[in-house]
């Protein structure tokens, strides 16, 4: 009789359970469907028009002007020093050639944005010169570091073709983005 209970009492302890049959499906289907979805990491392409607002924006610069209106610090403090925020809003204004193909990582496209000129540079006069701000370069880190990472690496002589591809490597896996920002025509005398 001993035998006989040793022998259901390891046939039991063979069989699974429902609740941890279904728990097998589910993993294996979820580890399907992770592996099979479409990538969300691939951004759209840009427009035509989008093509055109990137270089007219880029034609603008490099771009030095004599004053810029105050940036519209809040009473908080910024995600990175003062400094660094207005050393990337500089850049922006300065530099449209190159962030006008650089893409943000945020999610500001929802808002319109289409390169990283756009989260800081509001409007400029006819002239180039930046007369408006965008407030949204002030309170978002990702902004800040994209534009802080082109500076240097512009100040360095990195071209704006090797800016791109730095920057869509560093915060593209990070922050799978959107935004259709077109890529430096081929021609572009800063490549």
């Amino acid at each position: 009789m001993a035998k006989k209970n040793a022998v259901k009492q390891t046939q039991a302890t063979r069989r699974f359970s429902p609740a941890a049959i279904i728990g097998i499906v589910v993993a294996v289907a979820a580890i399907g469907a992770v592996l099979l979805w479409p990538s969300s990491n691939t951004a759209p392409q840009p427009t035509p028009e989008m093509i055109a607002s990137a270089a007219a924006k880029a034609a603008v610069g490099p771009h030095k002007q004599a004053s810029y209106p105050p940036i519209p610090f809040q009473a908080y403090t910024p995600p990175r020093s003062q400094d660094v925020v207005a050393a990337a809003y500089r850049f922006a204004a300065e530099h449209p050639e190159i962030t006008s193909y650089v893409p943000c990582f945020c999610g500001c496209e929802r808002a319109g944005h289409q390169g990283n000129t756009d989260c800081f540079v509001k409007q400029r006069d006819a002239n180039g010169d930046v007369i408006a701000w965008d407030e949204h370069g002030l309170d978002c880190a990702v902004c800040i570091d994209v534009a802080t990472v082109a500076r240097q690496m512009h100040a360095s002589g990195a071209s704006v073709r090797d800016i791109r591809a730095a920057i869509d490597k560093q915060f593209g896996s990070l922050y799978p983005g959107t935004m259709p920002t077109p890529h430096p025509p081929a021609a572009h005398p800063t490549n």
